[in-house]
Parts: structure tokens; sequence; C-alpha cells
């Protein structure tokens, strides 16, 4: 389409979830609770993670990332949606509108990312223990935290700047909570199709390499710890092993289902309620799934509480 012929946008609109006006109410008390206990916990953890000594291992190190992009994305998200749930003018400017999309973006792919490191991480201090340290060291790690971020805001330099230089001639009304690319191309007058293959084909590879790599970590891990002669040897390796499985079902089943599922099965009330979940649930999650069952983290919890000035 000629690029003439466009209207210049200054703002959209975000429809959200519902117009009826006791829904809305109900939602933003559940929705705030949800995000406090997000800021929270994610904020907990990765200041629990830097203060203890006893947690500077590469494991921690990695899992402080983890909830830093839970953080971030949800950051990026949920007080705009808090907002337009109890306001009328439910606008965000065009940039706006466009830093969020990246927020989101970046982030999500750096926490697919983190979950492969994770796994990999876990392989190397299963299978070969007495070397852990010098494969996993601080320059190591550093370096694979450095390459996923960098990744993450490539890949989503990529999809905002092909979203946004299309051309939006109709409605400005995003019939969403927040900007995503999906809807975002619904809404544009040009033809998405470069933007769909691009999403297709970028975030493919991604979640092909990711969920790859954790097959394949969790292949070795499991042929290591089989042959761990103790059968409590077994089952503590895998107990550390078992968070982590979680979240990664958790979370890549969500991505899956999201953006992989059959273009005829795909509705927007649908992926509002998948967005939700990973959006704002799954980043409430992670810390517990991660503390729960945490030897570790409980230690570190208990020392913090009994000093005079926690």
């Amino acid at each position: 389409m000629d690029q003439g012929n466009c209207s210049s946008l200054t703002e959209f609109l975000l429809l959200g979830l519902t117009e009826n006006p006791e829904m809305r109410v109900t939602l933003f008390i559940i929705f705030l609770a949800i995000y406090l206990v997000t800021l929270l916990t994610n904020l907990g953890m990765i200041i629990l993670i830097r203060m203890d000594s006893q947690l500077h291992t590469p494991m921690y190190f990695f899992l402080s990332h983890l909830s830093f992009s839970d953080l971030c994305y949800s950051t990026a998200v949920g007080p705009k949606m808090l907002e337009n749930l109890l306001a009328r003018n439910k606008s965000i400017p065009f940039i706006g509108c466009a830093l969020q999309l990246f927020l989101v973006c970046a982030f999500i792919d750096a926490e697919c990312m983190l979950l492969a490191v994770m796994a990999f991480d876990r392989y190397k201090a299963i299978s070969n223990p007495l070397l852990y340290a010098v494969d996993m060291s601080n320059r190591v790690c550093t370096q694979l935290v450095a390459g996923v971020y960098l990744v993450g805001t490539v890949d989503s330099l990529i999809h905002t700047a092909l979203a946004f230089h299309l051309c939006f001639c109709g409605s400005n009304e995003i019939n969403h909570f927040f900007c995503d690319l999906p809807p975002l191309l619904l809404l544009s007058c040009s033809d998405t199709q470069i933007n769909e293959l691009v999403l297709f084909a970028l975030f493919g590879f991604i979640e092909l390499s990711t969920i790859s790599g954790v097959l394949v970590s969790y292949c070795y891990i499991i042929s290591s710890v089989l042959k761990i002669s103790s059968a409590e040897g077994r089952l503590k390796a895998f107990s550390t092993c078992a968070s982590h499985l979680t979240a990664v079902a958790i979370f890549q089943g969500t991505m899956l289902f999201m953006y992989f599922r059959p273009s005829s099965s795909y509705s927007l009330d649908q992926d509002k309620m998948t967005s939700v979940f990973y959006i704002l649930v799954i980043p409430m999650l992670n810390p517990a799934i991660y503390s729960l069952r945490n030897k570790d983290v409980k230690e570190s919890l208990v020392k913090l509480k009994n000093k005079r000035w926690f």
C-alpha cells in the first residue's frame, strides 16, 4: 500500500478484557494482587540471591536473571492494564505501544533462552560435577546471559520495526489489553504476510532451538543420573531438576499454544486469556516453583529473617 495513504496515528485505544464496569473492578482487584505478588517475589528473589553468598552459584545467577525477565515484561504490561481497567480513556501513545511491544518480545525471548541455558547448567552440574566450576565459570555465565539478552533485543527490534512500518489507516482500537503483535497485524490495512512469516520463522527458530536444547540436556541428565549407584543420590539429582522442568513445561506449553496453534482455531478472547496467563500469572508462579522445594532458598530466607535489621 502507498505509504501516503496511511493515516498519522498518534495513539491507539486498548479495548481491554471487558466493558462490564462491575467485572472491571473485580478484575482490577485480582490483577493488582497478582502484580504486587509478582513484583515482591521476583524482586525479593533477586535481592536474596545478590545478598547471600551461599547462592552465588551459576544456577542462582541464571535464576536471578529469570526473575528479572519476569519482572520486566510483567511490568511493561501490568501497570497500564490496571490503569485501563478503571480509566475512561484507554489510549496508549504510538511510541508507548511500540515500546511495550518491544519490551514484551525482548524479555519473552530472553526467558525462553534462559530456560534452555538453565537446563544446560543442570546438565553440567550433574554429568561432571568435578569440572562444573571450570565449565560454568563467572565469565562463561556472563557471556551466556549477555548472548540471551542480545538475541532477545535483536529479535524484538525486528518485529517492532516491521510492525510499526505498517499502515494503520482505519480504526485505532486494539482488541487486547496490551500492544501484542497479532492484534496489531489484524488492525493494519497493509499486507502483513512478511510480518507473519518473520514472526513464524524467528520465534519458531527460538522456540525450536530452546526446546531442543532443554530436551537434549535432560536426555544427558537422565543418562547421568541412572549411572548413580545409590537411590538417594538419584532422587537428589532428579529433585534439583523438578522445579526447572515444571517452569519449562508451563512457559513453553503456553508459548506453543499461543503462537503455533492453527489459524482456524484463533480467537481473540481466547488469546486474551492466554496472554493474561503468560504475562501475569507465570511471572508470579516462577518464584514459588523455584523456592518452595528449594532447600538453599529456604535456608537463606531463615538467615535473613534472623538478622536484627530484617
